[in-house]
C-alpha cells in the first residue's frame, strides 16, 4: 500500500472592485495562500469552497458566478515532502471577508507579480497566472 503524499484542496480567486486578489495566511505560517481548503467526505468541489469561505472568512460564495481555472500541483509550503493539488475557481462573493477560524491574516494583493507578500508557489506559479489568462480571455 502506497502512502498518498498529495494534499487535495479547492481554492478561490476572489477579486475586489480594483482587481486585487484576496489571499490568506493561516496561524503558524508565514506564507499567504488562496482561501479554500480540503474536501470533507461526500462534498463536491463547490460545496467545499462555499463551506470553507464561510467558515474561514464569513463570506458567501455566489455559486452561479464560479468559473473553473484548472487543477494545479506544487510542493506544499506547510508540510515538507508533500505536494498540494489545488482545484481553483474564480468566484464572486457577498459580504466583507473577516479573519476567522484558522486564518491569522488576510491581504488584498495585485493579481500580477510583484505581490508584496510571501506567496505560496501554487498561487504564484499556477493559480494567479491562470486567473490572469481567464480574465484576459473574457475581455
Amino acid at each position: 500500500m502506497s502512502i498518498d503524499t498529495h494534499i487535495r484542496i479547492v481554492t478561490a480567486v476572489i477579486l475586489d472592485d480594483t482587481g486585487r486578489v484576496l489571499v490568506v495566511r493561516k496561524h503558524g505560517s508565514d506564507t499567504f495562500i488562496q482561501p479554500g481548503g480540503k474536501r470533507e467526505a461526500g462534498e463536491e468541489a463547490l460545496q467545499t469552497l462555499a463551506r470553507e469561505l464561510h467558515e474561514e472568512l464569513g463570506i458567501r460564495m455566489d455559486t452561479a458566478s464560479t468559473r473553473p481555472l484548472g487543477v494545479f500541483e506544487e510542493n506544499a509550503v506547510n508540510e515538507p515532502g508533500r505536494r498540494v493539488q489545488g482545484e481553483a475557481f474564480l468566484v464572486a462573493v457577498t459580504g466583507t471577508p473577516q479573519v476567522q477560524a484558522e486564518i491569522a491574516e488576510l491581504a488584498w494583493i495585485p493579481l500580477q507579480s510583484p505581490h508584496g507578500v510571501p506567496l505560496a508557489p501554487l498561487s504564484a506559479r499556477h493559480i494567479l497566472p491562470a486567473a490572469v489568462r481567464a480574465l484576459a480571455a473574457q475581455r
